[in-house]
């Protein structure tokens, strides 16, 4: 029979290999693509704006693959949680600049951007909403066991 700090140990346990790899690569691209876009925007005569806004979302990336891969503790889905805001923040304002842009500029190009945009963001919501609830079912069953 196991104890409530053992049914609490289970609920988040080790986080698998295959979860640590993709801490990894989120990680390393994100630090990849902060330094292109930094390279980019520094050469550039004129840089426009968004190369900064780009960079601050890899090295959102960057921080949370090394901020996942340094935890000890159970995260109760926390990082899912992080992770589906981060891709929320990511794919809204592209999508909404590719709309824009389609609208600009008509062409079959320009909207089937913006649908693989729309796609994108809607998968990135239901990945949130997603998480969001797991971490609440698991919070809610460590608050049941009393830890």
């Amino acid at each position: 029979m196991m104890d409530a700090d053992d049914m609490i140990r289970r609920l988040s346990g080790p986080v698998s290999l295959r979860r640590r790899m993709a801490y990894v690569v989120a990680l390393v691209m994100g630090l990849g693509g902060a330094l292109a876009i930094g390279l980019l925007w520094a050469t550039e005569e004129r840089p426009p704006a968004i190369f900064g806004g780009f960079a601050v979302l890899c090295l959102a990336w960057a921080c949370y693959g090394g901020w996942a891969l340094t935890r000890r503790t159970p995260l109760f889905a926390l990082d899912r949680v992080i992770g589906g805001w981060i891709a929320v923040a990511a794919t809204w304002p592209l999508t909404l600049l590719t709309v824009a842009l389609a609208v600009d500029r008509p062409g079959w190009a320009g909207w089937a951007g913006a649908a693989v945009n729309v796609v994108l963001a809607l998968v990135a919501a239901v990945v949130l909403v997603r998480a969001r609830s797991a971490r609440a079912a698991l919070l809610r069953r460590k608050r049941e066991l009393g830890g």
